[in-house]
């Protein structure tokens, strides 16, 4: 097990050097320096001599991947690229362009996500989980074909309607909740209310799907038989033996939601006013703050993989059958 694990960390490395590398190009061909010290100081009245001691200030002002000027690996270390995403690996994050210490917002920010990203992940699994049971149990029903036109409905609605909808009449036309904003402590609870059942409600359609094939898979094969044969209700089946032979995919696609539950909705952050990780990235990206962004990617990274070591290693807990070579 523990070999797997290093054997998976160093493999990480290349793909986390990839990612730097992909997302430090892709932000460069948009923008140069001197685009991103225009915008930060301002578009109007700009001195060259203010564009260049801005970029002294940052380390914007040497070359981008290589630099010709200097020998040896000097071409390679003083660079943009190699000061600015070397240090991500110890998770020294840095500070941003408005020379704020990203780290310090990291760790700020993280509570509100989680506090959202948390309740609407547990809650939201159950609640699809169980639906998919209901509809696999009265599979070729009409419980089963309606729930899944509405599965389908659900899935084909916009995120943005949830939120809009939610926000105008439960905030609005029933004054339940604050419509936005946020609070620290046991306040904070009537700002989260909403964005969770917001949250929930969204993703019903897409997992109830998803865990119904599952569920139906499972039941069409031979050992499910043989517990009918056994005389086992369909209840016992279906939630001692299907649910439990169901795992792996489960597990799978909970792991994978891992980075989400750190990095926050995007959307939900943002409509709700939700000091989280989702609204400073996509703040990070309408001020293009180069140093926000590619932390945000990098973290991001870091958190997949982990979320993927973290699957395989659950498969062998509820398949001991398995094992990681």
């Amino acid at each position: 097990m523990l070999a797997y694990i290093i054997r998976r960390i160093l493999y990480a490395i290349p793909i986390l050097i990839g990612v730097n590398i992909l997302t430090f190009s892709l932000f460069f061909v948009v923008n140069s320096p001197d685009n991103m010290a225009r915008m930060h100081l301002g578009m109007k009245r700009v001195t060259p001599e203010a564009i260049e001691n801005w970029k002294i200030e940052r380390g914007y002002d040497k070359p981008l991947l290589y630099n010709e000027e200097t020998g040896g690996a000097g071409a390679l270390t003083d660079t943009i690229f190699f000061e600015k995403s070397a240090r991500l690996f110890v998770f020294e994050f840095g500070r941003s362009d408005a020379g704020r210490d990203i780290g310090y917002d990291i760790q700020q920010r993280m509570w509100p996500s989680l506090a959202i990203a948390v309740p609407t992940f547990i809650i939201g699994l159950l609640v699809t989980i169980t639906f998919a049971m209901l509809v696999a149990f009265f599979r070729a029903t009409y419980v089963d074909y309606w729930g899944v036109i509405l599965c389908v409905v659900m899935m084909s609605i916009s995120g943005l309607f949830y939120i809009i909808g939610g926000q105008y009449l439960i905030s609005k036309v029933l004054h339940l909740v604050p419509i936005s904003g946020y609070d620290t402590g046991v306040s904070a609870l009537k700002f989260i209310i909403l964005p969770v059942i917001i949250g929930v409600i969204g993703g019903i359609g897409a997992g109830t799907r998803w865990y119904r094939t599952i569920f139906l898979e499972e039941v069409s094969k031979d050992y499910v038989r043989t517990a009918r044969a056994k005389g086992l209700s369909e209840l016992v089946v279906l939630f001692k033996h299907v649910l439990k032979n169901a795992m792996i995919p489960i597990l799978t696609a909970c792991v994978s939601q891992i980075p989400f539950l750190f990095m926050g909705s995007l959307l939900i952050e943002s409509f709700f006013g939700i000091p989280g990780l989702g609204s400073y990235t996509i703040d990070a990206i309408q001020r293009q703050d180069f140093a926000i962004v590619r932390s945000m990617v990098f973290l991001g990274s870091v958190l997949y993989i982990v979320g993927l070591i973290m699957t395989d290693i659950s498969y062998t807990l509820v398949n001991p059958r398995i094992r990681l070579s």
